[in-house]
């Protein structure tokens, strides 16, 4: 029963230290032996503790293939420096105080290594502990202190640009929420473990300098107290205390070696999952011609007189051997390769043949962004390029202007263009294709302008503007001169947003849309209860929304649209009819939208002469208005042209106001010919609005 009551003692008391009380108790111990003293046996046994922590430490870092996978390093190294100094303080006091009765009353360690290892000489100890000392502060420390600084302040710098790749690719369908949650965490830890590596450097860096003030401050208390107390002639207080000293101090500074070596090989790692040993061999003696010049030149050496020939024949034959082997080595391979390669494919019937599936099948991406090659910097955060947040901050501002999500834009270099060009392309057709210089910046002609520029002439590719790609040395000349001046990122995500805003209707489809439902849904469920599809289809709802968008109305206030689509339903399933309901519906947005707040409305009127005209030819001709004779047409796009150009001039919108009957011809007449120029009828303008004719078309 005792022995069982011991065991479960013994039990729980593994069980609190696991918990985490280990470290403290570690740190505790060590203040201990600052202030109580420690005999002779207790220091072999925390001396050899000492060294198997450091041995252990160094192979840990030698066989961890990440940086980050050894994140405690800092810590245990904290603590290993506090230990030690603890043991040197612990030990001097042991030295000092019995150091006169013999070389094992400090311990056998320290006899050890104040004997064994440097002789019993203490001036060959004095140098050996020099060295040591030179080699761990002023090559090993020092060295690691900078790499952990340079670290440091290049992981801190280039810490946003990870997290703004981490959401490019999350905004691109790249990864999912985890996976970007999980890599900004790395990215955290990583900063965190490269912060605290460059103050850890300095233990190191302190623990070297500390062990050769010890070194001196115990060899001359030696000399004082084994003197003065203890009646000691010169020469025995100078072998006794030295040696003792030097012995403590080596047995010191060997675990400190340890861990600064282990120290620098952590920083010198590379951030990535790859096994040390093999990393070194593979790109040290992956090309066979360095063994081979190394063995002619060892040979070369070893047939010069007076030279060790063993010595050095015998490492040229093997660098010679190793040479040729690897090359034998890499010949097989590659035949092994080129045989692959020229094996015709396994018959269908094969037992390794895979049968084509749906996978097999590559749709053609919503949005598509094709860059040449010198652009591909643009899109490259670690080359400090600014393209993807751009295009994020393109998608945002959009998908709250139109009302619903815009697709993400899938990425990618292409060959055949040309090294300056890009290519936007929505549904996989080619939609915009310009050329851009992500050295220059492009200066933008207004309208008005003081003067030319020299550079590349071309045109804004968003809006078809005289500009000039230009030196960045000549940005403020060209500001100074009235020009717009925009770099080349900021061109491409200008082009894009162009164009994804002349073309939402064709990035709205059945999945979009029944994610607006599903949404409203949530908030307000009545009113889409039973609206898809009992009462409508979701074709015909998505055909509405897209009507809505194409002539440029944002369906952000889908609450209205439904409302308006649940009443209109029953009446009639016709497209263009409900389109005109939501817009009469949206008047007050729809005019807001257009003319701001103002409560007096400018608009351009046709002649009722010319609007009973197009009323005939529109029952003539169908409802795509393809009765209106040819001569008319150009006549009235010249005049409506003219109007909305006054009206521009001066800062006021063009609006064309006509009848409901032809609101839906008329806009598609002007749509593509006169973009500016909004088509409203007379049942969409609200009725705290005032109406001031400025132009009348047609007008005899």
């Amino acid at each position: 029963m005792e022995l069982r009551a011991r065991l479960s003692q013994a039990k729980q008391w593994s069980k609190w230290v696991n918990k985490g009380m280990g470290t403290p108790l570690l740190v505790l111990a060590a203040l201990a032996m600052v202030v109580l003293p420690i005999p002779a046996l207790m220091l072999d046994v925390l001396f050899s503790f000492n060294i198997s922590l450091a041995l252990v430490v160094l192979l840990v870092a030698v066989y961890t293939q990440r940086p980050l996978d050894f994140a405690a390093f800092p810590t245990v190294l904290l603590v290993a420096t506090l230990l030690r100094l603890a043991l040197n303080v612990a030990s001097t006091r042991v030295v000092l105080l019995e150091g006169h009765q013999g070389g094992n009353a400090a311990g056998n360690v320290i006899e050890a290594f104040g004997s064994v290892v440097i002789g019993g000489n203490y001036a060959v100890g004095l140098i050996v502990f020099l060295i040591l000392m030179i080699i761990n502060f002023a090559v090993v420390t020092k060295g690691a202190g900078r790499i952990s600084e340079v670290s440091a302040r290049f992981t801190l710098d280039a810490m946003p640009g990870k997290q703004m790749a981490i959401d490019a690719d999350l905004n691109a369908g790249l990864i999912n929420q985890d996976e970007a949650r999980t890599r900004r965490e790395e990215v955290t830890r990583e900063a965190d473990f490269y912060g605290s590596m460059d103050g850890a450097s300095k233990f190191v860096k302190g623990d070297a300098i500390a062990g050769i003030m010890i070194l001196f401050i115990n060899i001359i208390g030696g000399f004082i107290i084994g003197m003065a107390q203890h009646q000691l002639s010169f020469g025995d207080a100078a072998r006794v205390y030295t040696l003792l000293t030097i012995g403590d101090g080596l047995v010191a500074q060997i675990p400190s070696l340890l861990l600064s070596i282990a120290a620098a090989i952590i920083v010198t790692r590379q951030n990535t999952r790859e096994d040390m040993g093999q990393a070194m061999l593979g790109q040290l003696f992956d090309n066979p011609r360095s063994l081979a010049i190394a063995a002619g030149i060892l040979i070369a050496m070893g047939l010069v007189p007076g030279m060790p020939h063993f010595a050095f024949l015998l490492l040229g034959g093997l660098s010679a051997f190793g040479a040729w082997w690897m090359h034998k080595r890499q010949g097989e391979r590659a035949q092994q390769q080129q045989e692959a390669a020229a094996q015709p494919p396994a018959v269908a019937g094969g037992s390794e043949s895979r049968e084509l599936s749906w996978d097999d099948v590559v749709q053609v991406d919503t949005i598509g962004l094709e860059v040449g090659y010198r652009l591909i910097s643009l899109v490259d955060v670690s080359q400090g390029g600014e393209l993807l947040s751009r295009i994020k901050g393109v998608r945002k501002k959009l998908s709250q202007e139109l009302g619903f999500l815009i697709p993400a834009v899938h990425i990618r270099d292409n060959l055949e263009l040309g090294p300056n060009q890009y290519q936007i392309t929505l549904m996989g057709v080619s939609s915009g294709l310009a050329d851009i210089y992500p050295e220059r910046e492009l200066a933008i002609n207004p309208g008005q302008v003081f003067g030319p520029l020299q550079g590349i002439d071309t045109r804004d590719p968003a809006f078809g503007l005289e500009a000039t790609w230009i030196a960045r040395d000549q940005i403020e000349h060209a500001q100074s001169l009235g020009y717009t001046v925009v770099d080349a990122a900021t061109v491409v995500a200008t082009h894009l947003s162009q164009l994804l805003t002349n073309s939402a209707a064709v990035l709205l489809g059945h999945e979009e849309v029944q994610n607006l439902i599903d949404q409203i849904g949530r908030s307000q469920p009545k009113l889409v209860e039973g609206l898809v599809p009992n009462t409508l289809s979701l074709a015909l709802v998505t055909k509405v929304l897209q009507s809505l968008l194409n002539e440029g109305v944002s369906i952000r206030d889908m609450r209205t649209i439904l409302q308006t689509l649940t009443e209109y339903a029953p009446k009639s399933q016709d497209p263009e009819v409900l389109t005109a309901a939501c817009r009469i519906a949206l008047r007050r947005f729809l005019v807001q939208e257009i003319a701001g707040t103002e409560r007096e409305l400018p608009v351009i009127t046709l002649a009722p002469e010319l609007e009973q005209i197009l009323q005939n030819s529109l029952q003539a001709g169908g409802a795509q208005g393809s009765g209106i004779e040819p001569g008319l047409a150009e006549r009235m796009q010249q005049s409506l042209s003219q109007a909305a150009t006054n009206q521009e001039l001066e800062g006021q919108p063009a609006i064309l106001l006509t009848s409901g009957m032809l609101r839906t011809t008329l806009a598609r007449f002007v749509k593509h010919t006169i973009p500016s120029l909004r088509v409203l009828s007379y049942q969409e303008v609200p009725d705290d609005r005032q109406i001031r004719i400025v132009a009348s078309v047609g007008q005899q």
